[in-house]
């Protein structure tokens, strides 16, 4: 067995999880929780959906990581209430939330970089920034839902951390391990547009999805 079908298996036993989680919350008739894990299991079919639509490759090692991230967020922590049972959860989620959506940018603005459909030049300095932006941006605007969920709703999506009850102290750190998380993503990305090393994750997943999808990334081949 290679090593995308097991990456490929584990993704899906999340989402039987999931499934498995719907079928209980119809059961004990708790309607919104049924409702908040059925919009969850569809959030893990995006990385499928996208890759159909836009005809490109992710590689397996990042889907399964990101319905992971998915499943331990929202499942585990809004539905369970990870969130209040470990301090530390929301802090690692927010951290590595900072590197899923660092490596998006970086690879979004590399595949511009890199197509024949753009006639403009980015440098690696350009493009690890962006990438840093990017992943802080989102992370803002999560920080915006949370708000408005928790005034308009009534949600606790905002909470309590380090003995401050308003919520700021806990918005606030989450951008500073989403920041901390996009600033190490962006430095790899950096080092590798300037070195093109071969070893770690990252360099992994980005010469993975050019060899996967070599259509996005004509101007790589030609210069090599």
């Amino acid at each position: 067995m290679d090593e995308n079908t097991i990456q490929n298996r584990l993704a899906t036993l999340f989402q039987i999880i999931l499934v498995a989680g719907v079928v209980g919350a119809l059961w004990d008739q708790a309607w919104f929780d049924a409702f908040i894990i059925s919009g969850i299991f569809l959030i893990t079919l995006l990385p499928t959906v996208f890759a159909r639509k836009f005809d490109v490759v992710i590689p397996a090692e990042f889907q399964l990581v990101t319905i992971i991230f998915v499943f331990a967020s929202l499942f585990l922590g809004e539905v369970h209430g990870y969130y209040f049972k470990i301090w530390w959860w929301d802090i690692a989620l927010h951290t590595v939330s900072g590197f899923l959506l660092g490596i998006v940018g970086f690879l979004l603005v590399y595949v511009m970089n890199e197509t024949e459909r753009v006639s403009l030049y980015m440098k690696p300095g350009f493009i690890a920034f962006f990438a840093f932006l990017f992943a802080l941006g989102v992370g803002v605007f999560w920080e915006f839902f949370e708000y408005i969920a928790d005034k308009i709703f009534d949600f606790t999506m905002q909470k309590p951390a380090f003995g401050d009850s308003t919520g700021l102290t806990d918005t606030i750190t989450d951008l500073m391990v989403d920041a901390l998380g996009a600033m190490v993503i962006s430095l790899l990305g950096y080092r590798y547009l300037k070195s093109h090393p071969t070893q770690g994750l990252m360099q992994r997943w980005i010469r993975k999805f050019i060899k996967n999808n070599p259509r996005l990334f004509k101007k790589t081949h030609q210069r090599g």
